[in-house]
């Protein structure tokens, strides 16, 4: 940013490279307090805005930066999520196919209860 940029302007960048760096790092902890002081300076800036609509452009372009970095990672995690998902079915049961081609779910469940004897 240039010497005249408002503080909340500067404040903001600073922050999206934050972002960015947590976003890099999967330190998705700290996102939810990035997103607060987000927040709380881009109201700041609607408050105030700057003289030139130059100066808003680097914003612009680190929050696409950053806007594609989540939604990359939110698949990654709906990546996770399914695969998840699909060895938990697979510990509940197998599809398995025999000599005609015909499917055959076979139950893998077992009973998860402990029983005691004396």
């Amino acid at each position: 940013m240039t010497d005249t940029a408002p503080p909340a302007l500067e404040a903001l960048e600073a922050l999206l490279d934050r972002e960015r760096r947590a976003l890099l790092d999967g330190a998705l902890d700290d996102i939810g307090p990035i997103m607060e002081e987000k927040i709380a300076l881009i109201d700041r800036l609607t408050e105030s805005p700057p003289d030139n609509s130059d100066a808003i452009r680097p914003l612009h372009i680190k929050l696409r930066r950053n806007q594609e970095l989540f939604d990359q990672t939110l698949a990654g995690i709906r990546n996770v999520a399914e695969r998840l998902g699909a060895l938990r079915q697979i510990r509940k049961s197998m599809d398995v196919y025999d000599a005609q081609g015909r499917r055959e779910t076979i139950s893998t469940e077992q009973d998860s209860r402990l029983e005691r004897r004396a």
